[in-house]
């Protein structure tokens, strides 16, 4: 058991509500920073209830983002770790790609996480503490159609060497997890039928695609073991098919 709080962004459903549910399980408080301001709407949220401060949060809106960390240090006491999970994906073909479409999605993905790292920070340094930002594979694959993700998804690597070695001296760890293929409720059907299937199958060594609860058993350890020396690295869980040839 641990009386530490971390704020999980985008933690209703997918990824986000396993790792919420996960930390919870593990005894943490959970700042659930959600645009309905929800908790996790998917596994045995009801059974944590308790464990969670539910506040709503548009991670794209600066002035939401620090009301949301005031807010969840304020109900629970005080703020130990973040994990940046909110984000979106758009895809298309690169040479018709809107630059709108562009700048939503590195809005999302890379700006508001540079934004909530730096609106947690006044609150982390009080402790020391961890910041976990939640990549993807993709930042080291050049993906047709996914020139505005996989941009993202680097730039979320950069974002947590740069903080990493910068607030190292006050406490503050900052690590990137970067899932590969992952099942959730939205994409169940294209990842385990169908082309999608036929093909994670074939480039997935195991032939096993992901699950919610891996990245949330990975993030998790990563505040239940606070190892200090860990930082400033991408940790890949994608059951080794970035690195298959």
């Amino acid at each position: 058991m641990t009386s530490k709080v971390i704020a999980v962004t985008g933690a209703s459903r997918g990824i986000g509500s396993a790792i919420a549910l996960e930390l919870a399980r593990r005894g943490f408080t959970v700042g659930c920073l959600t645009r309905k301001g929800r908790g996790p709407e998917t596994g045995d949220a009801k059974e944590y209830a308790a464990r969670f401060v539910n506040v709503a949060c548009d991670v794209t809106d600066e002035a939401s983002l620090k009301a949301a960390f005031m807010d969840v240090t304020e109900k629970a006491g005080a703020l130990h770790g973040l994990v940046n999970n909110a984000g979106i994906h758009l895809d298309g073909a690169s040479h018709e790609l809107p630059t709108a479409t562009y700048e939503k999605v590195m809005a999302t993905n890379a700006t508001a996480v540079f934004a909530a790292c730096r609106e947690a920070y006044p609150h982390l340094v009080k402790n020391g503490g961890a910041i976990v930002n939640i990549g993807s594979f993709f930042d080291k694959l050049g993906v047709k159609r996914n020139v505005a993700y996989c941009a993202s998804k680097a730039a979320v690597g950069a974002i947590t060497r740069c903080l990493a070695v910068e607030w190292a001296a006050k406490g503050i760890r900052v690590l990137d997890v970067a899932p590969g293929y992952i099942v959730t409720d939205l994409n169940r059907d294209a990842m385990t039928k169908g082309p999608l299937a036929d093909y994670l199958k074939k480039r997935v060594p195991s032939g096993v695609s992901g699950t919610t609860a891996d990245v949330a058993k990975l993030v998790a350890a990563i505040f239940s073991e606070d190892i200090p020396f860990l930082s400033g690295e991408t940790i890949y869980i994608d059951g080794a098919q970035g690195v298959n040839h």
